[in-house]
């Protein structure tokens, strides 16, 4: 816990756009919705699943202006592995445009057999080493975005208790990134901070979202600050470890989008850890 009750000043907020993914159908939206983001006191968002831009109505050149205008940093994306792999130069010019050194993906491939096996994510590992090689060459880093699944044991029925995360914390190398959702951690009965901790130097940026308990339909996704997760160890390790950026990525929201959003910056923003 901070010793002067003070948040620290090199915490930087963004937004997941997933989140807002169904506000984002034009140009129109997506910069409305970006105004919006910016006026509730964020800095920064992740591009991903905003429709205008996947569509190509918006070009990366366009979307930077939007972005410059309301005073936001694209902190990261979630792009193809198919277009990383057969694209790359088109991607690194795409971010370079945006201003964004940070990729990731939201969960292994099919190609390398979905979230079957610990064999998919070591070929995953093997296979991603000379794209990340290129987009590192080009400044940018690359990461993976784990859900609740890459917590199943790598050798199902043994006693070895190593997870098919941990091939990527301790078999891939610092090179490849984790872009750790500790939301899907903390549903797995793993503690993030301590994820956090063996991570430490390979977090870009790292998602947040609360879990809620209600009566009658059980755990639900929540605006942070509004579910039991314990912020106040999780940030500090947050931290210690690194992040860059903390974004916050609620899949499903039981209200609306833009409210949770508003909650959950003044909740982060105001806490004295």
């Amino acid at each position: 816990m901070s010793g002067n009750n003070i948040v620290p000043k090199s915490r930087q907020w963004a937004v997941q756009m997933y989140t807002v993914r169904d506000f984002t159908a034009t140009g129109k939206d997506f910069s409305d919705t970006l105004q919006k983001i910016a006026r509730m006191g964020y800095t920064g968002v992740q591009i991903s699943a905003a429709k205008a831009v996947e569509s190509g109505e918006l070009s990366a050149k366009v979307v930077r202006q939007m972005l410059d205008d309301n005073g936001l940093v694209c902190a990261a994306t979630h792009r193809s592995w198919q277009a990383l792999g057969e694209q790359t130069d088109a991607e690194i010019e795409f971010h370079r445009t945006l201003g964004c050194d940070f990729i990731a993906i939201g969960s292994l491939p099919g190609l390398f057999g979905g979230n079957l096996g610990a064999d998919g994510y070591r070929r995953f590992v093997a296979e991603a080493k000379p794209v990340i090689e290129r987009l590192q060459s080009a400044g940018i880093r690359f990461g993976y975005h784990n859900h609740q699944h890459e917590f199943a044991r790598a050798d199902v029925g043994s006693r070895d208790k190593s997870t098919l995360f941990d091939i990527f914390v301790d078999e891939a190398g610092a090179d490849l990134c984790l872009e750790l959702d500790v939301y899907w951690a903390w549903e797995a009965g793993v503690d993030p901070v301590a994820l956090l901790r063996r991570s430490a130097g390979r977090l870009p940026l790292i998602h947040l979202k609360d879990r809620e308990v209600v009566a009658g339909k059980g755990a639900i996704m929540a605006a942070i600050g509004e579910g039991n997760m314990p912020w106040e160890t999780i940030l500090p390790a947050g931290d210690e470890a690194g992040v860059e950026w903390y974004a916050v990525e609620q899949d499903v929201c039981p209200r609306d989008p833009f409210d949770c959003l508003r909650s959950s910056f003044e909740y982060l923003s105001s806490r004295p850890f």
